[in-house]
């Protein structure tokens, strides 16, 4: 590790934290708390450029590359606030960037607490290059309809216990949410598809059969399987709600059991890639 990726990851632990505190002000409502969409929007993209050129500059260096643990879960947190950023400009996302912040600076901490260990050669294609972008895609449109689905739950208790409080008051309606969650997982759901149809064609570059049958792909398996059927429930019987919510958080406790799971057993206990 330089002195200069320390820097640079020590500086967006700080930003990733201000804008934590930030937006948390604006979310619990309290009085005379700044409120500047446009400047806030300006300076979150500047953090999120510079967080880019952290996890891809080193891509760009002749030498092997670099994906573990850490910098898996720093660049999933980092596409999160990207579609949150870019999603600003046309939804009301009020309340989420409470959620996502905090993650992101203890992502980028992980990334430098765990360095990971080299890719293996023969996975330095443009092929493997399109599969990660679109598996990290995945997880992270996953991730916010996750999100979305526990501030739904949280926004439906308070509702029914007739907790007015301002930090309530600043989340989007519970239906705009319920749309928002749907919009992601679809998405998400469908890069997913994707992600696992070209797993399965590098695991016969890797292992020369078509999937290696382990816990990572039986779980991810059974929630891509659980999304689908969220899906179509949603379609054709109308599934919202609390029935939702749970699906929802279903089937990503699956995916991030396959995938993160799998990551830290390999890189942490067993010391592999």
């Amino acid at each position: 590790m330089t002195a200069y990726t320390l820097s640079l990851s020590l500086f967006l632990i700080a930003a990733y934290a201000g804008f934590s505190w930030h937006y948390f002000g604006q979310w619990r409502g309290v009085a005379g708390w700044p409120q500047r969409a446009h400047l806030e929007q300006g300076l979150l993209g500047a953090v999120l450029l510079a967080h880019a050129w952290l996890l891809f500059s080193p891509w760009l260096l002749p030498g092997p590359a670099v994906l573990g643990v850490g910098q898996a879960l720093s660049m999933v947190m980092w596409l999160m606030l990207l579609i949150y950023w870019t999603g600003r400009f046309f939804y009301r996302l009020d309340g989420l960037p409470v959620f996502i912040l905090p993650f992101a600076a203890l992502a980028v901490l992980a990334a430098l607490l765990l360095p990971g260990r080299p890719i293996p050669h023969q996975l330095y294609t443009p092929d493997f290059a399109l599969h990660l972008i679109v598996s990290m895609l995945a997880y992270s449109l996953l991730a916010i309809g996750a999100l979305l689905a526990l501030l739904m739950l949280v926004l439906e208790r308070a509702l029914h216990a007739k907790r007015r409080t301002p930090a309530m008051r600043n989340l989007p309606p519970l239906l705009s949410l319920e749309q928002l969650m749907f919009q992601a997982i679809g998405w998400g759901f469908a890069l997913l598809t994707l992600s696992l149809a070209s797993g399965v064609l590098f695991s016969e570059q890797l292992f020369g059969v078509a999937a290696v049958v382990n816990h990572k792909i039986v779980f991810g398996v059974l929630s891509w399987l659980l999304f689908g059927a969220l899906l179509v429930g949603r379609r054709r019987h109308g599934w919202r709600g609390r029935l939702a919510v749970r699906w929802t958080l279903a089937s990503f406790a699956l995916l991030l059991f396959a995938y993160i799971g799998s990551k830290v057993v390999l890189e942490l206990i067993l010391h592999r890639v």
